[in-house]
């Protein structure tokens, strides 16, 4: 397993805050994720997503162009399979649709804007989001940003490797493995009703 020094949480932690793969975090190989910066089995990394998603008092899905896109069916599928993982959790949504800076404002209840999830997070008072579906480097500038300026603990569920700066990220999030993780928060959600 890899040992880091420098755990990934959620901020905020400054304006000018170190991405975390300068501070020595690397990417999962397959079947792994992080959580806060460390190496851990994919299936532990589930469990911890379900829990951060349960436990939220207002969880926001973040779904970018990959899947809002319709570009090909899988696309389409794995959309499908995001909104029913809204649905379980529950969680609302905040599309990610165009990432063309919208200087001088945006408008939060409509959209994120990565160059400003910040204030998308300040306004809708958010403390869990998960992105989706977003490009890699938009992502990462998103994940820094929010980190660096927010206390929301973010979720990165990626279709390549995964993102350093989010506080979980999943690699090679497909809708198989979406659906995967829809039924770990599922199964979780059974178990939190159960012990009420």
């Amino acid at each position: 397993m890899q040992k880091v020094d420098y755990p990934v949480l959620a901020g905020p932690e400054g304006y000018l805050s170190p991405s975390a793969a300068s501070m020595g975090v690397v990417l999962p190989d397959e079947g792994e994720a992080l959580v806060e910066g460390r190496i851990v089995p994919e299936e532990e990394a589930m469990e911890k997503i379900a829990e951060k998603l349960l436990s939220a008092k207002n969880p926001f899905f973040f779904p970018g162009p990959l899947i809002l896109w319709a570009w090909n069916e899988k696309a389409v599928e794995k959309a499908k399979a995001v909104k029913e993982m809204t649905e379980v959790v529950p969680a609302k949504i905040i599309p990610m649709p165009d990432y063309r800076p919208k200087y001088p404002t945006i408008n939060p209840r409509e959209e994120i804007n990565p160059n400003h999830p910040n204030l998308t997070i300040w306004h809708n008072k958010i403390d869990v989001c998960v992105f989706i579906g977003v490009h890699c480097h938009y992502a990462n500038l998103a994940l820094k940003i929010v980190r660096g300026g927010t206390n929301c603990y973010t979720i990165a569920l990626c279709g390549e490797y995964g993102h350093e700066d989010a506080m979980i990220t999943l690699r090679d999030v497909h809708t198989e493995k979406v659906r995967q993780l829809t039924e770990v928060i599922k199964r979780a959600k059974a178990e939190r009703k159960g012990r009420r």
